[in-house]
């Protein structure tokens, strides 16, 4: 279960994807990997491998990063396990042009923002290794627009969230596990 989101979050970039980043790609399906899908801390050292194989060991060293997506981000099927291992990986963030709407809410139930380039040719100026910063980022999800500075280049893009005020409150909790209990403790 990830933690909520920090106020102050000062990560790199563990992955630039391109164009049309498939469920299958994030999480490889068959009956191989399907009989891992209980043992997320196996099943994830495969998390990207047809696409990037060192993604796994790369962002687990990282300990937290964010993933930079193109067109379409986890566009396919709606493979949970797709942002359950990312997540289990210290993904905070995904940044893409666009996200596939399923995957968006798979992403916001287990804690990972999903944004949006407010100006996708912000894409093109972003590197895998970059050093991502976001100042105040608690206060900025609620007006869903969020400020991201790449330190590493000395620049700084906007971001959308093109999410409901209720996944609002499934991403300031951290995720729909820890919403969920904050709703059962609050109303007890």
């Amino acid at each position: 279960v990830p933690e909520p989101p920090a106020q102050h979050l000062c990560v790199p970039v563990s992955l630039k994807g391109g164009d049309n980043i498939s469920t299958d790609d994030i999480t490889p399906a068959s009956a191989e990997f399907s009989s891992m899908r209980s043992n997320i801390p196996l099943m994830s050292r495969y998390c990207y491998h047809r696409y990037a194989p060192d993604f796994a060991a790369r962002a687990k060293e990282l300990g937290s990063s964010i993933i930079i997506g193109g067109e379409n981000y986890g566009q396919g099927s709606s493979r949970e396990h797709a942002a359950i291992n990312p997540m289990y990986l210290g993904v905070k963030c995904v940044i893409a042009k666009s996200i596939a709407r399923i995957h968006k809410g798979n992403l916001v139930n287990h804690g990972i923002i999903p944004m949006i380039f407010a100006d996708p040719a912000d894409y093109d100026r972003l590197e895998q290794g970059d050093e991502l910063e976001i100042t105040g980022l608690l206060d900025q999800i609620p007006a869903r627009r969020v400020t991201v500075t790449d330190r590493t280049k000395g620049i700084s893009f906007e971001t959308v969230l093109d999410l409901t005020d209720a996944e609002i409150q499934v991403v300031l909790s951290g995720g729909q596990l820890r919403y969920l209990k904050k709703q059962l403790e609050e109303n007890c």
